[in-house]
């Protein structure tokens, strides 16, 4: 259980606790385990592993019951029950019982065009935490809204990967949305169309408009 210390375990009884504290209980069947994780799915077979972020790969015992709701490469938070180890010296891996599947969004950057310009909007957005796993940056988002859906993306102007820090905007579009009550989401956008022929990482800085017309920015280097 090395690298799932990462991850959350909900006790049935006992609520939120950190994973750092396992006693040797900790396969039982009334723990559960939270994590994101990417799936990785079988053409011929139709089943499925999960990759969580940190490595770790997950065999779901009832992955059957998943078939038809997983495509493969599809972004979720996963929630899961292990139920056993199985012996790798490079990989940790674990049979589990899959509780829930979270569709988690899971987007590419766009290059900012006459075209998408009006599309993507400039609303305010609040980014409540923000974290980097692989290629994969990742945003817990507040914004304001009430029953229509919003629009995400996370775009660049065309041809600047050249010159660092890549700048990446966070644009929001509410679709005129009333600001009814204040809702959150999770979203995963891919970093792989800022690499640079030639070099293993490229420095980035992301800029979104938040509320109060405040202006949140941060940097960040992606490795690959």
């Amino acid at each position: 259980m090395k690298k799932l210390i990462f991850y959350l375990m909900l006790g049935i009884t006992v609520g939120f606790l950190s994973g750092c504290d396992l006693d040797d209980d900790e396969y039982s069947m009334d723990n559960v385990w939270v994590g994101y994780g990417v799936i990785q799915k079988d053409s011929v077979s139709d089943s499925f592993t999960i990759e969580l972020d940190n490595g770790a790969i997950l065999f779901p015992a009832n992955s059957s019951h998943w078939d038809d709701d997983v495509t493969d490469d599809q972004r979720v938070l996963a929630n899961f029950t292990i139920v056993g180890e199985r012996q790798n010296e490079d990989i940790e891996q674990y049979d589990v019982r899959i509780n829930s599947l979270r569709n988690i969004l899971f987007k590419s950057i766009l290059d900012i065009t006459p075209a998408i310009e009006d599309s993507i909007g400039n609303d305010p957005i609040h980014i409540k935490d923000h974290w980097l796993r692989n290629n994969m940056l990742n945003f817990e988002l507040q914004y304001r809204g009430g029953s229509t859906v919003h629009y995400i993306n996370l775009v660049k102007q065309p041809d600047t990967t050249a010159t660092e820090p890549v700048v990446l905007e966070l644009r929001h579009n509410d679709n005129d949305d009333p600001e009814m009550f204040r809702m959150s989401a999770v979203v995963t956008f891919d970093l792989s169309s800022i690499q640079v022929a030639g070099k293993d990482s490229v420095s980035f800085k992301v800029i979104a408009k938040d509320f109060d017309d405040e202006t949140l920015e941060f940097t960040g280097v992606y490795k690959y």
